[in-house]
């Protein structure tokens, strides 16, 4: 079913205004994001249901019971039409550099920028599947620092930056170039063992080939269970960058997408929510359609805890 939600959806900007111009156009296409197997009462087990014509709801034709179609997603209490959320999503999605709050707002005609903020920040949450796979095969994981430029020392323990984690499939390819696979990064607290640790085993499968510099943070991965393979830049003379070029290549790249369409201006309370867009976007580089990113943010929009704005403002990246 998920593989006919795409397949239903149009390539490009005019005939998606054509697909999804009403909000009842947009309902239909959520009821079936919601329930692909079809509507399964969760009451009874009943399969079919009434739809509401005014209300977004659809209602159990055995039992009665009224299932919400937005309750538990990111449109929860939302006073928007779905149309307009769904083109906001689409933009976002098929931008292939993405769009800024304040683009977002003139796009749409928000009278508030605040508005246009927390539908982003909605939309990013979306971005990370719940169910995602852990990295395989053969993994570069290293970190690095993410902020404005700051007096005082250089290196991991810079002040005033924060650290990113980062781990990547990097493959060789029978032209001894580097495949690139899925991408993970991640906000963490230092570059201390425990921190570095806890981000690689949660996004990196035990089974994993894990090359990483000598940076004694990763001296536990063995132990750990991983196949862990650390390269002493001292003595192999070479530079990080020729060492592990895939996961360098990438820090690089974000951070230059930073700076493009943010201008540097994310504090680092967001940070994680804006690099949960940008391996969102790295990991769906070879998508032949903008439909694949926007299904697959209404799939996980559906099954993520929706947030309030002042929930986001609160928590920031968690």
């Amino acid at each position: 079913m998920a593989d006919a939600l795409v397949k239903d959806l149009p390539r490009d900007l005019p005939s998606f205004l054509a697909r999804f111009r009403t909000d009842t156009q947009c309902r239909a296409y959520l009821v079936d994001v919601r329930w692909p197997d079809g509507f399964r009462c969760a009451d009874c087990g009943h399969d079919r249901a009434w739809s509401h014509h005014r209300r977004l709801i659809e209602e159990c034709r055995a039992c009665g019971k009224q299932h919400s179609i937005l309750a538990g997603t990111i449109f929860e209490q939302t006073k928007t039409g779905l149309a307009r959320w769904f083109l906001a999503i689409y933009l976002v999605t098929s931008s292939k550099g993405g769009i800024s709050a304040l683009e977002l707002q003139r796009q749409l005609g928000f009278r508030s920028y605040g508005t246009a903020w927390t539908w982003l920040h909605k939309i990013r949450r979306a971005m990370v599947d719940p169910d995602r796979r852990q990295l395989d095969g053969d993994v570069e994981a290293d970190e690095t620092l993410v902020g404005g430029r700051k007096p005082g020392k250089r290196g991991r323990g810079a002040a005033g930056k924060t650290v990113v984690a980062g781990a990547i499939e990097a493959a060789p390819s029978q032209t001894k170039k580097r495949e690139l696979g899925r991408l993970r990064l991640a906000t963490v607290a230092s570059a201390a063992g425990a921190d570095l640790e806890r981000f690689i085993t949660a996004n990196v499968a035990e089974r994993a080939a894990i090359t990483t510099d000598g940076w004694s943070g990763y001296k536990g991965l063995a132990a750990a269970g991983y196949d862990h393979h650390a390269i002493d830049l001292a003595r192999s003379w070479g530079e990080a960058d020729q060492r592990l070029p895939a996961v360098h290549l990438v820090f690089g790249l974000a951070k230059r997408w930073l700076l493009g369409t943010h201008h540097g201006a994310v504090s680092a309370k967001y940070l994680q929510r804006y690099l949960d867009e940008y391996v969102f976007r790295f990991n769906r580089r070879r998508a032949k359609s903008p439909a694949h990113g926007f299904a697959r943010v209404l799939q996980n929009a559906v099954r993520i805890t929706p947030a309030t704005h002042r929930a986001i403002v609160a928590a920031g990246a968690t």
